[in-house]
């Protein structure tokens, strides 16, 4: 596996790493709308632009999934992932990246609301491969100054947005050279049908984290994978931390992974 560390030991985020500074310089977050051909109607999305953003820089990109109880406010809502970033880039410790906050519940109302478990919006998940794929990245392309070549991709997400960056992005490698889950969700495919040919991850991946807090009573999911990796040798950091499915664990994934990427 290019450029990663098999034997990462999980870090301790350091205090403070999700509270505001003062005196640094800041990105900038906002909403966009695009067209969405595969649900028919025009979708939102949060971006993320980092500090000293220009149209002049070339940048790469990480597309960063919510939960099933969320869309794509519920990072900036609970995560602070722009806190966390600024703090990172005015430490030096992250690449140029845009970071874009999609909602993953491709469907005409994708708001988190009724049965959130209910059929269509459980397929609407899914779908949401097809929106990526085709709608928001070539929107995101057309639209920012981001590198287009899969070294300069990646995807992680939280629990549901866990799984579908393993179901996306392990269907998907020669789009994604990154991938990340926390938490993923049992949304998240057998690992035989997630990596039917475990070698093909292993040439081609620059990056596969996997980690999950170890109260987690979804935690059965991501030992499963972590097995699956481990018995077919496909180079891959798995963290085990102590946590809960909560913010708390998700965070420290984003502030740890994001160090990594690029």
């Amino acid at each position: 596996m290019n450029e990663s560390n098999p034997e990462y030991k999980m870090q301790t985020a350091p205090a403070g790493y999700d509270k505001e500074r003062e005196d640094i310089a800041r990105g900038i977050i906002h909403t966009v709308e695009y067209p969405s051909r595969a649900v028919g109607n025009t979708r939102k999305a949060m971006v993320y632009t980092p500090p000293g953003y220009s149209a002049e820089q070339e940048y790469s990109v990480l597309y960063l999934l919510h939960g099933i109880g969320g869309d794509e406010t519920e990072w900036y809502n609970h995560g602070k992932p722009q806190i966390i970033l600024d703090n990172l880039y005015a430490d030096q410790m992250l690449k140029p990246m845009i970071v874009v906050l999609p909602n993953g519940r491709a469907m005409l109302n994708d708001r988190a609301e009724g049965d959130l478990f209910a059929p269509d919006k459980v397929q609407a998940f899914e779908t949401f491969e097809s929106d990526l794929l085709h709608d928001l990245i070539p929107y995101i392309e057309a639209n920012y100054p981001v590198r287009t070549d899969r070294m300069y991709r990646a995807i992680a997400g939280l629990s549901m947005g866990g799984g579908q960056s393993l179901n996306i992005g392990l269907n998907n490698m020669d789009r994604f050279a990154w991938i990340g889950a926390f938490s993923p969700a049992p949304n998240t495919k057998l690992p035989e049908l997630l990596l039917p040919e475990p070698q093909k991850a292993a040439e081609l991946l620059s990056l596969l984290w996997l980690s999950c807090g170890d109260l987690d009573s979804l935690k059965n999911v991501s030992d499963r994978t972590h097995a699956y990796l481990s018995q077919h040798s496909v180079p891959h950091i798995w963290v085990e931390e102590n946590g809960d499915h909560d913010w708390p664990v998700w965070k420290n994934g984003l502030y740890q992974l994001s160090k990594l990427i690029f």
